[in-house]
């Protein structure tokens, strides 16, 4: 039993849900101000850009779940609370580094793909869903990043 081990493993958690968390905080707020300015014209083509806007968003709720998960592998909701040895919280912190480093990256880009959607939608608005696909490609590695980490934890044996 040994407090390093959990609080390298906090420290995964905290890596996951923080820098997921930045992330999308700064892809939604990209997507938002150039929602805005097309508002600001066009203030009935907020369905068009609602789901734009709240796409990089989801890369947080990714972190989420991956903290959630570890919390719940550590007895954390149980009140049994395991003290993992040194070597198994760096597994933990390692598992949580593809959601933490493919979430902060793909929605700040994601972001961009969504701003310049916004963009296309707002000259074009049957166009929105064509640059909705472009946004999603983008959520294509983040998913990838969040199954790793999954797969990962999975494989810590407590």
């Amino acid at each position: 039993m040994t407090l390093l081990g959990l609080v390298i493993a906090i420290g995964g958690i905290a890596m996951a849900v923080f820098l997921c968390g930045i992330g999308s905080s700064i892809g939604v707020g990209l997507a938002g101000q150039a929602a805005n300015g097309v508002l600001s014209e066009n203030p009935e083509r907020f369905g068009n850009m609602l789901l734009l806007v709240a796409l990089p968003g989801t890369q947080g709720i990714y972190g989420f779940l991956t903290g959630f998960l570890v919390i719940i592998k550590l007895g954390f909701l149980t009140q049994n609370l395991i003290y993992p040895a040194v070597l198994q919280g760096w597994q933990i912190f390692g598992s949580c580094l593809p959601i933490a480093i493919l979430g902060l990256v793909s929605a700040i880009h994601q972001g961009k793909v969504c701003t310049a959607g916004i963009a296309v939608a707002a000259k074009h608005p049957e166009a929105s869903m064509r640059a909705l696909i472009y946004a999603a490609l983008v959520e294509t590695y983040a998913v990838l990043g969040l199954v790793i980490s999954i797969f990962l934890l999975n494989g810590v044996k407590l």
